[in-house]
């Protein structure tokens, strides 16, 4: 399977939100990323649900939605009514991990668990089965254009190797700071989907720049 590219519209101009949708729909991209940040979780606030609805209404691709919120088994069917195909929330602040993994899948998303940069691999193990997609956060959540964390690497090959092990389907997305320099080591290493933002949305070129990460 080829690998695919998430644009971040964190990274997009909000005052030309749709105009940027369109780019995306035209491009090479293959999902709409959206983070959806609470203000307790990480120290920003983003996208609400009218605003994703909106963004819903302008999509054609599959719309990725990572929830870097604070309870969010809370909001698992609104954003399902908000258009998600992908839904996926922090390791760090599920108690009930698996409920909440089944909770999603029963309302047809895939079910996506996220890891801040200090977390370990290691404490998916026995879960991997119940995942559809890990994102592998390589910058600290809660702002874009952050510098890539070499660790990341690592931990991408150290995932591979449990989902190989497990027989899973698992999908394992990398967020933040990825750029043309590392994309190629990071699907080497085992990585399916790329999340971009600054590196797309700051570029002279949006749809080459997809175009170019598409072609790594």
């Amino acid at each position: 399977m080829s690998h695919l590219i998430a644009p971040s519209l964190l990274a997009a101009d909000f005052g030309n939100l749709e105009r940027d949708c369109v780019m995306i729909n035209e491009s090479q991209a293959d999902w709409f990323h959206i983070d959806v940040m609470d203000g307790r979780f990480v120290p920003n606030i983003s996208f609400g649900m009218p605003v994703i609805k909106a963004i819903n209404k302008v999509a054609k691709k599959t719309m990725d939605v990572h929830l870097m919120i604070v309870e969010p088994e809370k909001y698992i069917k609104d954003f399902k009514e908000c258009g998600a195909d992908v839904l996926t929330v922090h390791y760090e602040v599920c108690n009930h991990l698996h409920r909440t993994m089944q909770a999603i899948k029963d309302e047809d998303m895939m079910a996506g668990v996220a890891l801040n940069p200090h977390t370990p691999i290691s404490l998916l193990k026995d879960l991997i089965n119940d995942i559809d997609l890990v994102c592998i956060m390589s910058v600290n959540p809660g702002f874009g254009g952050q510098k890539f964390i070499e660790h990341t690497y690592s931990k991408v090959k150290e995932l591979k190797e449990l989902i190989t092990a497990a027989g899973s389907d698992c999908k394992i997305e990398i967020d933040g700071g990825v750029v043309q320099d590392n994309a190629p080591k990071l699907i080497e290493a085992g990585a399916d989907v790329l999340v971009a933002g600054s590196f797309v949305f700051n570029s002279e070129d949006p749809i080459k720049t997809i175009e170019a990460l598409k072609g790594v």
